[in-house]
């Protein structure tokens, strides 16, 4: 049976989808950086839901002309085909329903933006470090399926490989409202390759996901940062080694501190560790609004609490747990490989049901 209730909201959302078209178009409008961008913002959540009404309201009336036909068509197979149409129609409503109440419920605004990834070797010593390095790999490949770009900004390499801690910007469609679910403590069981014994030991690393801050999201001032040269560390030749072109910039009012060596070039390097700095330093106040979502449910799915443990992988048991919602699969070489689609898929489940509960609608 649809829900006439969800019709009652369409002429609104559809006046507000038109207004905010025309306002992206007026030039007083494009010519303000910051409002131009929320707006379009809000224009592409408008479309969606437009969109998703347009199909639910044709679903009602194809049930309606449906029965119309069976009220006063003789014709066995026109009644046959009607019955069939009103069958499929009032089978898909149930979804469609759930699809327009989550787009009403107001998403994270930061959901679109692109990503800064910091992968951080934790207990385990070497092994810890050559797990931050798989999970880099893991990642690389999962960003290339989706045709996103990663690029490495800075990275400390462990002493028998891996990292003791890589930082990547990922850029491409929607990236942090995919990546969030990553943010937390990784555990690997494995068999160390510095292992004599053949014993099993637990290793970790930290991922954090933060999304990242345009220039117009935060004002940092020239006058709150201090900026420091130096020769870059690692493998790149001697243009790379021999010459001030590494950055560090220090915000002096947070204390944060933030790196980038990746490029030959000084200007380059600057502009990688300003977007990162900005990020870091916009975190702050994003972090406060994770962490009231995380007073209000039950289940904190992606709350980017770095400090929890949310996913255990076991290599002899080709296992993969994700403690935050009981999810267990066999399929770790895969995973490792990049194919996270599948257990991301459940958790943007999960929490989409959160969101419904929580919302109430």
């Amino acid at each position: 049976m649809a829900d006439y209730s969800l019709l009652e909201k369409y002429e609104a959302i559809r006046y507000r989808f038109e207004e905010v078209g025309s306002q992206i178009t007026d030039p007083s409008v494009m010519s303000d950086m910051k409002r131009y961008v929320k707006l379009n913002q809000e224009y592409k959540r408008l479309e969606s839901l437009v969109g998703a009404f347009k199909e639910y309201k044709a679903l009602i009336e194809n049930i309606e002309s449906g029965k119309q036909i069976l009220l006063e068509e003789t014709d066995e197979d026109l009644r046959e085909m009607a019955r069939e149409e009103i069958e499929n129609s009032e089978s898909a409503i149930p979804q469609k329903e759930q699809d327009i109440k989550l787009l009403l419920i107001p998403a994270d605004p930061e959901d679109g933006k692109n990503a800064i990834l910091e992968i951080r070797a934790g207990t385990g010593g070497d092994e810890a470090s050559i797990f931050a390095g798989d999970l880099f790999r893991m990642y690389s490949k999962f960003c290339e399926r989706r045709g996103w770009r990663i690029e490495v900004t800075n990275t400390s390499e462990g002493t028998s490989g891996g990292y003791k801690e890589i930082v990547a910007t990922i850029t491409g469609e929607g990236v942090y409202g995919i990546m969030k679910y990553e943010s937390g403590v990784h555990r690997v069981q494995r068999v160390p390759q510095t292992e004599t014994q053949g014993r099993v030991h637990t290793s970790a690393a930290t991922v954090a996901v933060l999304p990242e801050a345009e220039e117009f999201d935060i004002d940092v001032r020239d006058s709150d940062i201090r900026k420091d040269t130096y020769c870059s560390s690692g493998p790149g030749g001697q243009s790379v080694n021999t010459t001030y072109s590494a950055i560090r910039l220090t915000h002096i009012p947070t204390g944060i501190v933030v790196t980038c060596q990746d490029q030959k070039s000084q200007l380059k390097n600057l502009a990688k560790a300003m977007i990162e700095l900005r990020t870091r330093i916009y975190n702050q106040e994003h972090q406060k609004y994770l962490d009231a979502i995380a007073s209000k449910r039950k289940t904190m799915v992606s709350t980017g609490d770095r400090s929890a443990k949310i996913r255990t992988y076991n290599w002899p048991q080709g296992r993969i747990t994700d403690h935050r919602i009981n999810l267990t699969i066999y399929n770790l070489q895969a995973v490792i490989g990049g194919d996270l689609d599948e257990i991301i898929d459940k958790l943007m489940v999960e929490e989409n049901a959160e969101r419904l509960k929580e919302a109430e609608i």
